[in-house]
């Protein structure tokens, strides 16, 4: 739905109390403010007046000021210097001063960031069961720590041990029989899958004994699945280069020697 548009200021006097109604709300930024007030009106000496008396008489904070500020609110709340440096861009402070806020404010309030990062981990996770490595790192990245800060306050942390990462734990809620026929099902040999389960962490220790029954139900047939996979391909096997490089293709696929020798001359003995 469009935005109705704004009455515009008739005299100086309405921009001023525009100025004062939006500083009420809230404290804005100069630019923030500007911005506002060229939505009143079109007249920039107007605003340039306004926004000079509003910073003479201390409604309104030069970009340095708020940045100190902000830093000593955002600091208060356990707010990393990422997050305070982003937040303030995107409110059109400068770089430079936010940088100088920043060291100014952490130098008055002795602020520590791997201590503030330790603090807001523990308050936020008492153990880590309902949540991944991932997840953990993007919410505290979000909140403005760097990694090494990140990997501090998870050192720290009594449960640290319950973290795990987004893969492991898929791989927890995984059926072995049913990944296997998975990966059978698309054309991949034995060592390939065996590979592949690994890689997903998922836990293998009874691979050969799940493999075998598979197996002798006949839900899987290594052999078979190498002649399909052989007859997909155009390679001409009486020509030594194009055999090498079936055999090569097929050992790729995870088949064994056996079952790409049964492939490739299916009428030997």
């Amino acid at each position: 739905m469009q935005r109705p548009p704004l009455r515009q200021a008739k005299t100086i006097d309405n921009v001023f109390n525009s100025a004062y109604w939006h500083l009420g709300q809230q404290d804005f930024t100069i630019n923030e403010i500007r911005t506002k007030l060229e939505r009143k009106t079109e007249n920039q000496e107007w605003i340039d007046i306004v926004l000079a008396k509003l910073i003479e008489n201390g409604y309104l904070k030069n970009n340095y000021d708020f940045a100190i500020r902000y830093c000593e609110l955002a600091f208060s709340n356990e707010l990393g210097t990422g997050a305070i440096r982003r937040k303030l861009q995107l409110r059109g402070v400068p770089v430079t001063e936010i940088d100088t806020a920043i060291e100014q404010v952490m130098d008055e309030q002795k602020v520590d960031a791997f201590e503030m990062a330790t603090s807001r981990l523990l308050s936020k996770y008492d153990n880590f069961y309902g949540t991944n490595r991932e997840k953990v790192y993007a919410q505290m990245a979000t909140k403005g720590f760097s990694r090494v800060e990140i990997d501090h306050a998870l050192s720290q942390h009594p449960e640290r041990e319950t973290l795990r990462s987004k893969l492991a734990v898929k791989a927890d809620k995984a059926d072995l029989t049913t990944e296997i026929i998975k990966l059978f099902n698309k054309g991949k040999g034995e060592t390939l899958i065996l590979q592949e389960l690994k890689q997903r962490l998922i836990d293998v220790s009874d691979f050969e004994d799940t493999l075998y029954q598979l197996m002798l139900t006949g839900d899987i047939d290594f052999y078979q699945s190498c002649k399909n996979e052989l007859a997909k391909k155009r390679y001409d096997l009486s020509d030594y280069k194009e055999k090498s490089k079936a055999y090569a293709y097929l050992s790729r696929k995870g088949f064994g020697s056996d079952e790409i020798k049964e492939a490739m001359n299916p009428d030997d003995d």
